[in-house]
C-alpha cells in the first residue's frame, strides 16, 4: 500500500521550494547573504517556524552557513560529509550495496559509449596518461579516469547522478576495476569498437 505524505510534510517540502525559487530569483551565488527568518517569512508568506525549520535543514546539508554576528550565507555545497553521514544508514546491507555498484557500472557504461562519439586523439591520449600516472588508490585513478569520460558524454545531468552515487558507495568499500579494463576501454575508443564497450561493462556486472 502507497504511504503519501502527510499534510506536515507537504508544507515543509513547499516551503523548501518556495527558498529554492526565491534564490533563482535573486540569483543568489555561494556566499551571498540570505534574508533573516522574518524578511524570509513575510517575502514567501510562511511562518517563521516554518522558516527556521527549512533553513536548520539546509545548514545540515551543508546548503547554508550561519555565522553568528553576521547572518546566513549559501555556502558551496560539499557533498561528502553528508554522503558519508547518509551512507553510515542506507549501506548497512550487502545486498543494498551490491545493487548500488551495479546501477554505477551501469551509468559508465553509458557514460562510456555517450562519449565514444566525442572522442578525440586528444582525449584518448589524455586517458592513457591518467592510467599511467601516479595515483594514491586505483580507486582515485578510476574516479578521475570516469570524470573525463561523462565530461565527454556531455550529459551534465548523468555526470551529477554518477558523482553523488560514486561518493556515496565509496565511503563504503573501494570502488575500481582491474587496471587491463581501463587499457581495453581505450583500445576500443582508438579501434572504433563501439560494440565492445557493451560486452565489456557487461563483464563487469555478471563478475
Amino acid at each position: 500500500m502507497a504511504v503519501s505524505m502527510s499534510h506536515k510534510q507537504k508544507a515543509y517540502q513547499g516551503i523548501l521550494q518556495k527558498i529554492r525559487q526565491y534564490m533563482d530569483a535573486q540569483h543568489l551565488q555561494p556566499g551571498d547573504k540570505l534574508p533573516s527568518e522574518r524578511e524570509l517569512a513575510y517575502t514567501l508568506g510562511a511562518g517563521r517556524s516554518s522558516i527556521r525549520e527549512a533553513l536548520r535543514a539546509m545548514e545540515f546539508l551543508g546548503l547554508i552557513e550561519t555565522r553568528r554576528g553576521e547572518g546566513t550565507f549559501l555556502s558551496t555545497y560539499q557533498s561528502f560529509q553528508t554522503v558519508e553521514l547518509l551512507a553510515s544508514f542506507i549501506l548497512q546491507e550487502k545486498q543494498t550495496r551490491l545493487d548500488l555498484a551495479d546501477v554505477i557500472i551501469i551509468l559508465e557504461k553509458e557514460a562510456a559509449k555517450l562519449a565514444f562519439w566525442n572522442m578525440t586523439k586528444q582525449d584518448i591520449a589524455h586517458l592513457q596518461a591518467i592510467i599511467y600516472q601516479e595515483a594514491d588508490s586505483l580507486k582515485d585513478m578510476h574516479a578521475i579516469f570516469f570524470q573525463c569520460i561523462f565530461k565527454k558524454s556531455n550529459n551534465k545531468l548523468l555526470a551529477k547522478i554518477w558523482s553523488l552515487m560514486y561518493d556515496f558507495l565509496a565511503v563504503e568499500q573501494e570502488i575500481s576495476n582491474h587496471k587491463f579494463f581501463y587499457k581495453d576501454l581505450i583500445h576500443m575508443y582508438e579501434t572504433k569498437d563501439y560494440q565492445g564497450i557493451e560486452t565489456l561493462f557487461e563483464k563487469m556486472i555478471l563478475k
